[in-house]
Order: structure tokens, then C-alpha cells, then sequence
């Protein structure tokens, strides 16, 4: 099967110097996509039959000193007018020209295209670019648009020249766009046969055309796993834009100290402490993420708060921490935790545990304890934690998390455990708690095998 038959464009032509006189009609996006649209234009295959639709999903960044100051959401569809039809790119771009457009301010842009720009567009695109410096650009597209076509080849090339950040959607970039551009009533995307295989066809044919050299890819990143380390200014999702690079976890390394099992499955091995972490500001854009692991001497949990603090966080502004973690704090590191919240009303931390350690004895069950007391909110890894945990900070090579065996159960039994711990009635007396505080672990090897 081939594509559809290239559309005609007669008519759509902003200005040729990439301004925005000449435009077409301006026409307002609309809000949401319905699941079976995008399901049937959003689909990665290589040979794409009876999808003459083209939809583009937005987001506009207005930002401010290099963060996001405002943003706008929506999708526009392409439309054939009586006198001009207008592909869905211009469409966007009539649109911003129109209402958002300023020499005075920076912009950050980033679509999610169902069909990469035609020819056309892309020379328009790359034209509007080349006038407007404030914009930078960033297109992930599900398919590309006659890659075999030398004209269309040259137009993803002019984008690219013109700083476009143009790549292929992956598994993260389509259940990113299901939950935030799509009325999926609840829903979970669900990834659809051959999506991780036509990705790493797409990403190839993409990478010849634009010539990136193996060098290239390994300062940007990987294309063919869908993970990159890039600066806050070339993120690839308007809301994962870390500051820093990290190195991902294995997935063998993922599953097997973050796995929720009441006994080490076969064959066994020590279940070590890991603690993956993201800051976000309140309107969800992550601005620094990592993951730590016990070192000798010093828990995971102190090497996060000394990370934090050396990030010098403005006070007037609001953050939110949320951390992972396989173990949940020992007795120290919930007393740390404790001191460093304390007094720093611009900081929000969620603790989500896999597992809880040494929950048994009343020492580590005051500390826990105490973190809620202290504001910090305490809970138990749910599939969807483990999900989020697998797409942020695993290596997982563009495929869609897989749970263990009676991974919902041992969630449950553990979080009602740990409700339990947390309920009044098991709290002596908050002030005696944190009195009688041990600095050091009251735990012989010989209680349990596995260890922090």
C-alpha cells in the first residue's frame, strides 16, 4: 500500500519571506481529539491507506527567563475551503500570526503531526522560521509524508536547517498525546500492533534524510530507543524538559529493585535502594530529574537532598518533588527528610515506596509517621507509578511497561500495611517519636536478607 495521493495546495501560501500577510482564512483549534480519530490517523504504519486527514496536536510556551510563563493547548485539522484550502500547519501558523505572534517575546512550539509537513508546508514552515528567531520548533510526527520523494525530502531538510526539532513519535510521545490531547474518558492507550518496529523504520528513513551522522545521534541521543538528553531549550515533550542529563536504568535493573514481591523471585539477589526523582513546577513542566542508589555511608535519600539543595531553588516560586523509591525511608533518612521540608513552604514532596522497610518494628513505622506529620505525603507504588518510574527513567528502548505477576495484590496488601502504620491509632505520641529517633539502624542482617 502507498499513501494517499499528495494534496494539492493552490491558494495556502503565506508570505514568501515568512511573514504572515497572505494568510488563509484564520480558523480557532478545537480542544480534543476524539480516541477513534486519533487511533485511525495517529497509527505509525510505513504505508498509510485512506488517510487523507492531516491533525496537528500543539502546545505554545511563552516563556520567560528561559522557563514557561503561559502556554496554550489545542489541534487543528487540515481543511479544504471553496477558494483555500489550508493544510493543518498553516492553519496553526494563521492562527499564531494572528493571536499570539510577538517580536518581543520567545516562544517554545511543539506539535505532534499525524503526517509529517508536505513540501509545501515544510518550505513555508522553514520560511517562517528563518523570519521569526523568537520561535523555536519541535515536530514529532507519526508518519512521514512520501519519504521516498525527493521534494518532501528536501523539505524536512529546509526545517531542519532552520533549528525545527523534526523527529519520530515514539510509544512515549503517543500516550503523552493520548492523555493530553485525546477525550479518552478514562481510558489507557493502548499501543496498537507493530507500533515499536514501524517506529525504528520511521526513525531510520528519518535520520538518512537528514543526514545525522553517528555522532550526532550519540550527543543527541539514541533515535532508535526514543530516549534523548537535550537541553532545556531541544526538550522532546512540552512537559519533560529536565535541565540535566542522567543515566537510565536497565530495564533488568528496573524490574528487578523495583519489583513489589513479598519474597526475591528466582534467582535471588539483594534488593538495593533506588531513588528516582523528578522536580516540576506546578503547571507540570519537570525541570530537573535523576536517580541515586545507596552509597556506602550515605542513603540514597541524603544524596537526593543534597542535590536539591544545591540547585538553589527560588523561594518565591512553587515546586512539587516526587520520588520513587524501592524501599521506603529508614529511620535517618525519614528524620533528613523531615529537617530539609521543614520551613521550605515552596516545596511539595510525594514519596511513592515499592516497598516498605522493616515495617515491623515501631522505630521505622515512627518515621514514617513522621514524614506525614511533617507534610510530606507517604504512599505505596500503583501500576501507575511503576508505568510513570518505567518511561522516565528506565532505558526502555520505546516498549510499554509489562507488570509482574500479582503486581496490583502485593500493591494493595502493602498500601493497606502502610495505612495502618499511618492511622492515628497507631500513633503514640508524635513528640515522644520524634525524641526517641534512632540515628542508626536497629536492624541485624540476620532479620531479613534483603538490604538498603
Amino acid at each position: 500500500m502507498e499513501p494517499q495521493h499528495p494534496r494539492q495546495r493552490a491558494g495556502m501560501g503565506l508570505a514568501s519571506k515568512g511573514g504572515c500577510s497572505q494568510r488563509p482564512r484564520i480558523r480557532n483549534p478545537v480542544e480534543w481529539l476524539d480516541r477513534q480519530t486519533f487511533s485511525f490517523h495517529f497509527r505509525n504504519l510505513r504505508f498509510a491507506n485512506g488517510r487523507n486527514c492531516s491533525y496537528l496536536c500543539y502546545q505554545v510556551e511563552r516563556l520567560k527567563h528561559c522557563s514557561p510563563d503561559s502556554s496554550d493547548w489545542g489541534v487543528f485539522q487540515n481543511r479544504v475551503y471553496p477558494e483555500t484550502p489550508c493544510h493543518a500547519e498553516l492553519c496553526f501558523l494563521s492562527w499564531f500570526c494572528a493571536k499570539k505572534l510577538s517580536p518581543y517575546e520567545q516562544y517554545r512550539i511543539t506539535w505532534f503531526l499525524s503526517w509529517s509537513p508536505c513540501s509545501s508546508c515544510a518550505e513555508q514552515v522553514a520560511a517562517f522560521l528563518r523570519e521569526n528567531r523568537n520561535v523555536r520548533l519541535s515536530i514529532f510526527a507519526a508518519r512521514l509524508y512520501y519519504f521516498w520523494k525527493p521534494e518532501c525530502q528536501h523539505g524536512l531538510r529546509m526545517m531542519h536547517q532552520q533549528r525545527a526539532w523534526v523527529r519520530i513519535m515514539s510509544f512515549r510521545d503517543f500516550k503523552y498525546c493520548w492523555k493530553n490531547f485525546v477525550y479518552n474518558q478514562g481510558m489507557p492507550f493502548k499501543p496498537w500492533k507493530k507500533l515499536r518496529k514501524n517506529y525504528q523504520f520511521l526513525v531510520a528513513k528519518l535520520q538518512e534524510i537528514l543526514g545525522i551522522s553517528a555522532t550526532k545521534r550519540h550527543r543527541l541521543g539514541d533515535l532508535t530507543t526514543g530516549i534523548y538528553f537535550l537541553t532545556d531549550m531541544e526538550a522532546r515533550s512540552p512537559r519533560s524538559r529536565s535541565l540535566n542529563t542522567m543515566n537510565l536504568l536497565k530495564k533488568e535493573i528496573f524490574k528487578q529493585q523495583f519489583g513489589n514481591q513479598h519474597r526475591v523471585p528466582q534467582p535471588h539477589y539483594r534488593r538495593k535502594t533506588y531513588l528516582c526523582y523528578q522536580l516540576k513546577q506546578l503547571d507540570g513542566v519537570t525541570l530537573d530529574k535523576g536517580c541515586f542508589r545507596n552509597k556506602k555511608q550515605r542513603h540514597a535519600e541524603i544524596r537526593f537532598i543534597d542535590k536539591i539543595t544545591s540547585l538553589n531553588l527560588d523561594p518565591n516560586q512553587s515546586y512539587k518533588i516526587i520520588c520513587y523509591v524501592t524501599w521506603s525511608p529508614c529511620p535517618t533518612c525519614a528524620r533528613e527528610l523531615v529537617d530539609f521540608i521543614n520551613g521550605q513552604d515552596h516545596l511539595s514532596l510525594q514519596i511513592f515506596a515499592s516497598r516498605l522497610y522493616f515495617h515491623w518494628i515501631k522505630v521505622f513505622q515512627r518515621g514514617l509517621q513522621q514524614l506525614q506529620a511533617a507534610q510530606v505525603s507517604v504512599a505505596v507504588m500503583t501500576r501507575s507509578e511503576f508505568e510513570d518510574c518505567w518511561e522516565e527513567f528506565v532505558d526502555n528502548q520505546g516498549m510499554p511497561f509489562e507488570s509482574w505477576d500479582k503486581l496490583e495484590q502485593y500493591s494493595e496488601s502493602i498500601s493497606r500495611r502502610l495505612q495502618k502504620i499511618l492511622s492515628r491509632s497507631n500513633w503514640n505520641n508524635l513528640e515522644d517519636s520524634f525524641r526517641d529517633l534512632r540515628l542508626g539502624s536497629p536492624s541485624p542482617s540476620s532479620l531479613r536478607s534483603d538490604s538498603r
